[in-house]
């Protein structure tokens, strides 16, 4: 556990720290009354109204429209199903930038609604909106329909046979069953909605900024820290509330429930009544998730390879090196940081199934969550002024992107590999000890092999996941050597047909590779027995 601890101090909690304390100290004193003078800025309080309402829309929109898809998935059994499912959460794994982009080419100047109807969403604030819906549909299929297909359909049935309508039934007996599913998967798409950064960067303009991009702007146009300080302490304390709700309602739903086997609930669907919803949600992810994804492609094929074959030049007011470039440094860092990530998310999932953890460890599972929600802007400014001096002078060192994007990742693995762990009869670690076997070999004995396809997903997620990372690596990669979000990002900011071919491009390319490596997952899923997503 200590290496996870040491991990995380140096690497999120110290460069948290260090931004705001230097924006709220002067001449080494605490100026406390910036916190009043900055939230009492009619702009600052647009901005926090903004971020809270476009989230609670956004959560309510994705319920909406994602539930009906959850019934489907959990109920329903037809050819394509895995396909589907695999379709479904291929947004989530987009980097953000990408989604922006996709409903750029959809809803933008020269989109296709553009094009066919005059019409442009891309300065509304609905664009973002269905951009929202659009990454986060998955978590709410994913996580209530996961939990829905492993309810015991005869309790519901049991009702109806003593007079209860259908609808009586399901309010009644199934959802409050589901009800801690659907207010985790909400307030999950309330924390990503809350912290959005490259989705409302690319199609907010300047109208909309959540408290994420205001936190860029305030440090990287306006320099001002003290501000940007203020902004990073109210969502650090928002996206703390946020989980610990999370893991509340995640702890009702681990005790409170009994579940069968997601096999034996699903079948085919019967009625007109079935088969009407079964089309409604093959339309909806056609026209929600698939049509973004596809005008973004055939955007970036407008004139042919144009605009492929454009990205092995040099626009020296632009980058350094060719755009094509991008695409080997981003691969290259997200290898980095998927193996930093396993090495310190493996040490800590191990840590927290420990019978003999206490209180304190498993505290640190909640933090492990924060590089989450914690603004990933603040983290990348804090690595430049806080790993600048030995024996931590990692400004010219390539790791430095691997280990910002790492924190993302290494969530992640510690949520996909927590419930197989605990899934291990602690009996057999034991029997092995007695036999003499050191705890290395244990682990390499017993554990491995029953966790090695969940390492293989996490290691999955993890890459998907950095590949993307955008908000951090903003700041701290260097201008010869570009990730794939920062190049995109780089070319949508100027102006001209070329270049925004280029960013339609490149974002074709990261959305490819980040599909790629979201059905390798789906050949590897390890059966959900939780619900979680």
């Amino acid at each position: 556990m200590a290496l996870p601890v040491a991990f995380f101090a140096v690497f999120f909690a110290y460069p948290v720290a260090a931004i705001v304390a230097r924006g709220l100290k002067v001449d080494g004193a605490w100026q406390f009354g910036r916190l009043t003078d900055v939230l009492g800025q009619s702009d600052i309080r647009h901005v926090l109204w903004f971020t809270t309402w476009q989230a609670l829309v956004s959560a309510g929109l994705t319920l909406l429209l994602a539930l009906p898809g959850a019934y489907v998935f959990a109920r329903f059994d037809f050819p394509g199903k895995r396909l589907l499912r695999a379709v479904v959460t291929v947004p989530f794994v987009l980097p953000t930038v990408v989604v922006g982009t996709a409903f750029l080419a959809l809803v933008g100047r020269g989109g296709l609604l553009d094009d066919l109807w005059g019409v442009r969403l891309d300065t509304t604030v609905w664009a973002i909106l269905l951009a929202h819906v659009f990454f986060n549909y998955a978590v709410v299929v994913r996580t209530v329909g996961g939990l829905w297909a492993q309810l015991d359909p005869r309790q519901e049935e049991a009702a109806r046979m003593l007079g209860a309508s259908r609808f009586t039934a399901w309010r009644k007996v199934t959802l409050p069953a589901l009800a801690p599913a659907v207010a985790a998967a909400a307030l999950m798409v309330f924390l990503f909605c809350f912290t959005s950064f490259g989705i409302v960067q690319i199609l907010g303009g300047p109208a909309y900024s959540t408290l994420e991009v205001e936190i860029y702007r305030q440090t990287a146009d306006v320099f001002d820290l003290s501000t940007a300080a203020v902004l990073t302490i109210v969502q650090f304390a928002a996206v703390g509330a946020i989980l610990a709700v999370h893991a509340w309602t995640a702890r009702r739903r681990e005790s409170a429930l009994k579940l069968v086997d997601a096999a034996t609930t699903a079948r085919r669907p019967r009625g007109a009544g079935q088969w009407a919803l079964l089309a409604g949600v093959l339309l909806t992810v056609a026209a929600l998730l698939v049509l973004p994804p596809a005008v973004l492609v055939q955007r970036s094929l407008d004139g042919g390879l144009g605009y492929y074959r454009a990205l092995t030049g040099q626009d020296g007011n632009t980058f350094l090196v060719p755009p094509i470039e991008a695409i080997g440094n981003s691969l290259e860092y997200a290898v980095a940081a998927t193996g930093i990530a396993l090495l310190i998310g493996a040490l800590a999932a191990a840590a927290l199934t420990r019978r003999d953890a206490g209180r304190l460890v498993r505290g640190f599972d909640a933090l492990l969550m924060l590089p989450l929600g914690v603004s990933a802007v603040t983290v990348g400014f804090g690595f430049l002024i806080t790993l600048d001096t030995p024996p931590l002078d990692l400004r010219s060192s390539w790791i430095l992107v691997p280990l910002a994007q790492a924190l993302v990742g290494v969530p992640f693995v510690v949520r996909t590999m927590l419930p197989v762990l605990r899934a291990v009869d602690g009996r057999l670690r034991e029997a092995a000890a007695v036999l003499g076997a050191s705890p290395w070999r244990v682990w390499r004995e017993v554990d491995l092999p029953m966790v090695r396809r969940a390492l293989l997903i996490a290691a999955g997620f993890a890459f998907a996941v950095s590949l993307g990372e955008f908000g951090a690596t903003v700041f701290i990669a260097r201008p010869d050597n570009p990730t794939l979000p920062v190049a995109v990002a780089r070319l949508l900011s100027r102006p001209g047909d070329l270049n925004y071919g280029q960013a339609m491009a490149l974002s074709t390319i990261l959305m490819v590779v980040c599909a790629v490596a979201l059905l390798v997952l789906e050949s590897l899923r390890v059966p959900d027995r939780t619900g979680e997503f």
